[in-house]
């Protein structure tokens, strides 16, 4: 499920992966899935996309300037760190200040799956690193955006 250098190691021998080409994979496959008519083709590749982004390990090859594939895996994100096991993994492997990069998105799927994210990753021991005041005052911005979008505002309410 959850991978680290060890492990990837174990997996690949001396060579290794060459995570670069595997980005390139994702990207086509982002491209795949834009110009899919198929739903069954576009349900198959989110979820390729939606494994490469469960898994922490990762993180570190997703920052790309490539906009739907940040929103992809900060929405898989989202989805892991609703369970307590993946919230510990995603904050052991520093995955909280990747995550703070994605409130100040320009997509709004973005800003949603990374506020929905913080939603989880807060608590006692992250508070602390999650409600900066850069953060905190984001969240304001999108509680007092109700009437512009209910979305934001609904969600940022909800944060802490």
């Amino acid at each position: 499920m959850f991978t680290n250098d060890q492990r990837q190691k174990e997996l690949t021998g001396k060579s290794g992966t060459l995570r670069l080409q595997y980005l390139h994979v994702l990207l086509e496959l982002v491209a795949q899935f834009q110009n899919a008519s198929s739903e069954e083709t576009k349900e198959k590749i989110i979820a390729n996309l939606g494994n490469f982004a469960y898994d922490p390990y990762n993180y570190t090859f997703s920052s790309n300037p490539n906009e739907k594939l940040v929103e992809f895996v900060v929405g898989g994100i989202c989805n892991a760190c609703a369970d307590p096991t993946n919230d510990a993994v995603i904050i052991q492997c520093d995955g909280i200040p990747l995550v703070i990069e994605c409130v100040s998105s320009p997509v709004r799927n973005t800003v949603n799956y990374a506020l929905g994210s913080l939603y989880y990753l807060c608590n006692a021991t992250t508070e602390d690193e999650i409600l900066k005041p850069e953060i905190v005052e984001a969240i304001e911005r999108f509680s007092a955006a109700g009437s512009v979008n209910t979305g934001f505002s609904n969600l940022a309410q909800a944060c802490p």
